[in-house]
């Protein structure tokens, strides 16, 4: 219980943190979204490729470069790698017409939506105890975000929703994964492949692409810590937890952003956010302690 208490926690703190680096860098610096995107996903798949050959030569019998490449696809998806690259592309775009907090109600509640849904479909139920949880969990995001909102345009909002759906679909996978940090390195390095179209419209010049040393910055420490680094430990918690279990806990996010924004960026930490947020962890502790 420990261990998966720790990995799940630590997990959230990277999504967190993720989150807020995204913020910093397209609100604060000139990057463009898909500049973002494709250094964050490319820079996660070659961290996690290192680090997957660094594991793996501490076996006793190194494998061959067909032998891990092979090990690779086999524990990630195509599926998997297209789920990441939407939520990604969808996160960066998403943002850029809407506030923080919109997006994060949008996109948290999307993935409630598809990991809870999933999950009763397959049998999944919660207890009595465990949906006055869920519903104390929600209000709490609900007080949070909404009082600070901005309504979204059609357009941005089904984007955002859309990287929800996506990242519920990935955490999905997740439960099924038989070595968390060789399927995040396929996964990663599947939906890296996808970027290959945005960097060839970059060099051609077709559309606006922009970077500067900050936003530079902001993306790699995004796609190598809080995206490859943190993804992989939430893949070694998933398949500990029900899917129920793990699209609940995911509302500790936005609270935890909220905390971190108010820590490094000197954001209010306004009476309302406490509050929401011990109803919120409140509400997720009800969830998981069964």
């Amino acid at each position: 219980m420990f261990k998966t208490l720790s990995l799940v926690t630590v997990a959230m703190v990277a999504f967190a943190a993720n989150s807020l680096l995204c913020r910093m860098a397209l609100a604060n610096t000139s990057i463009d979204p898909a500049s973002f995107t494709v250094l964050r996903l490319m820079s996660g798949a070659i961290a996690l490729v290192v680090l997957s050959l660094i594991s793996q030569s501490r076996k006793s019998n190194v494998e061959t470069p067909i032998k891990f490449w092979h090990d690779l696809n086999s524990n990630a998806s195509v599926l998997g790698g297209v789920s990441l690259f939407v939520y990604a592309i969808c996160f960066s775009y998403a943002y850029i017409s809407m506030s923080t907090g919109t997006g994060a109600l949008l996109l948290f509640g999307a993935v409630q939506l598809t990991m809870i849904s999933v999950g009763l479909f397959k049998g999944e139920r919660f207890k009595k105890l465990q949906w006055l949880g869920f519903v104390l969990a929600f209000a709490g995001l609900i007080i949070l975000l909404l009082p600070g909102a901005s309504a979204p345009s059609l357009m941005s909002g089904v984007i955002m929703t859309s990287a929800g759906v996506a990242w519920g679909v990935y955490s999905l996978l997740g439960k099924k994964s038989a070595s968390a940090l060789m399927s995040t390195s396929g996964n990663f390095i599947y939906a890296a492949l996808f970027c290959i179209p945005i960097l060839v419209a970059s060099y051609l010049n077709f559309g606006e692409f922009t970077q500067d040393k900050a936003g530079i910055y902001y993306a790699l420490a995004s796609g190598i810590f809080a995206s490859g680094c943190g993804y992989a430990i939430w893949y070694s918690a998933l398949p500990l937890v029900k899917s129920t279990t793990a699209a609940t806990v995911q509302l500790s996010v936005p609270v935890l952003a909220s905390i971190m924004g108010w820590i490094v960026l000197g954001e209010a930490l306004t009476m309302q956010i406490v509050i929401a947020s011990i109803i919120t962890l409140g509400g997720i502790s009800l969830v998981i302690r069964k």
